[in-house]
């Protein structure tokens, strides 16, 4: 029997790219295996080191994805905004979740059983090519990102992260405005508040960003993404 969902996880279901990849039967399935969970800001909504069960959307608010040290100190390894899937690579390994999902905001999340994520990827091919394509952009993110970690200095770095957010390919769905505080921008590109808080004012100077309190948006999508892969000249910049 099909179990009855909220509005708010039908209406993402319905909406998930890769639904338009299911046949009827397939998608189905997909609505009477899925639930939804609402995880308030700070809390945990995957603990590291448990079994990775659910491949997981983000319906409303945005989750980080981090990570801790046997010195204590916590990395931020990606940010995912409203609209997106992840989780995918340790659900396929059926390993340990390798890191821990927390609510940077209140937030509503779908979660789909390993078991018909395995089912859909053997019984859907176009859902499959989809996963592939998924799993490169991914790839690609990742390799971009050490890049700019290695690489590049403070304003490209943070241009990176905000620029990534809006890639369609990992998170379709995603809107300009980000509720995300500098602190937390500092941590996905690996710098301190006080220098994460200088670029994304050297962004606001050049109108690729608008601040809010609690959030930015992204005003000039193209100008940001030039900045993050250095062929706007950073020194080129307004001054903070």
């Amino acid at each position: 029997m099909r179990r009855h969902n909220a509005a708010w996880l039908d209406a993402f279901i319905d909406g998930s790219p890769w639904m338009a990849q299911l046949s009827a039967a397939e998608a189905g399935v997909v609505r009477a295996a899925v639930f939804g969970r609402h995880i308030g800001a700070g809390c945990t909504a995957c603990v590291r080191g448990t079994p990775s069960l659910h491949w997981l959307g983000v319906a409303e608010g945005m989750l980080n994805v981090e990570t801790v040290g046997l010195d204590g100190r916590s990395a931020v390894l990606a940010g995912v905004p409203a609209g997106s899937w992840f989780g995918e690579g340790a659900v396929l390994k059926g390993e340990l979740r390798p890191y821990e999902v927390t609510a940077v905001q209140d937030s509503l999340v779908a979660f789909l059983p390993r078991d018909t994520f395995l089912w859909l990827l053997h019984a859907s091919h176009p859902f499959a090519i989809w996963m592939i394509g998924q799993l490169n952009a991914r790839l690609g993110y990742c390799l971009a990102l050490l890049e700019s970690s290695r690489l590049k200095e403070p304003t490209a770095r943070v241009a990176h992260c905000l620029s990534e957010m809006m890639n369609s390919d990992i998170y379709p769905g995603c809107r300009r405005e980000l509720v995300i505080s500098q602190a937390k921008v500092g941590q996905l590109a690996g710098l301190s508040r006080q220098v994460a808080n200088r670029a994304l004012q050297q962004l606001v100077a050049a109108a690729a960003i608008r601040m809010q309190y609690g959030a930015l948006e992204i005003i000039d999508l193209p100008l940001l993404r030039r900045i993050a892969c250095g062929a706007h000249d950073v020194a080129q910049l307004p001054p903070n």
